[in-house]
């Protein structure tokens, strides 16, 4: 069963999705690396060129593939939930921890991350603020249908957050016990 790490962008999925692996010396997949490393263009570029119906469904793709990969520490883009298919497959294969922030601290995670501005694509407004409290409108309900437990990332380090969830795993034994409803981790 993979440790899947959901949540909006500037969550922190893919940097304590790295710590996370390193510590429990479990390999790392990132869904949006995966899709570039496979497609040989950035996201940014083929959202642009494509479209994002088109890294859609390459994303899908490799979600499906996901599950035939070793036990491991997965990180996903931020509306890779927003698909059906994609629901269905992580949680049968996956113990599903959502990452959160409040707003502002995703925004500023956003802004001062510089591999993201060459690699995701551009939010679609000038205001990020706004566009990132549109979206998580309808995304927050998927979230928190899907996941199986939740983080509050705010004012937490990447090593508090990796620290939160092992000992939470560890308290829980989550990779046996999966409960029906998302649980907040202290």
């Amino acid at each position: 069963m993979h440790i899947v790490l959901i949540g909006y962008r500037g969550a922190g999925k893919s940097a304590v999705g790295k710590r996370l692996a390193d510590k429990l010396r479990l390999p790392f997949y990132d869904t949006d690396e995966l899709v570039e490393r496979e497609t040989g263009i950035s996201i940014r570029d083929m959202v642009a060129e494509k479209g994002w119906a088109y890294f859609r469904k390459r994303e899908s793709e490799i979600v499906r593939k996901l599950v035939l990969l070793q036990r491991g520490v997965v990180a996903t883009g931020g509306g890779a939930v927003m698909d059906d298919g994609n629901c269905d497959i992580l949680k049968r294969h996956g113990l599903l921890i959502w990452l959160r922030a409040d707003v502002m601290t995703m925004v500023e995670r956003i802004r001062d991350d510089a591999a993201s501005k060459e690699r995701r694509p551009s939010l679609l407004h000038d205001d990020i603020v706004r566009e990132t409290e549109d979206i998580l409108k309808h995304r927050i309900p998927v979230y928190r249908g899907i996941a199986d437990f939740s983080l509050d990332t705010t004012g937490k380090n990447i090593d508090e957050t990796v620290n939160a969830v092992c000992e939470f795993l560890n308290v829980t034994d989550a990779f046996v016990k999966k409960e029906s409803t998302c649980q907040e981790i202290p």
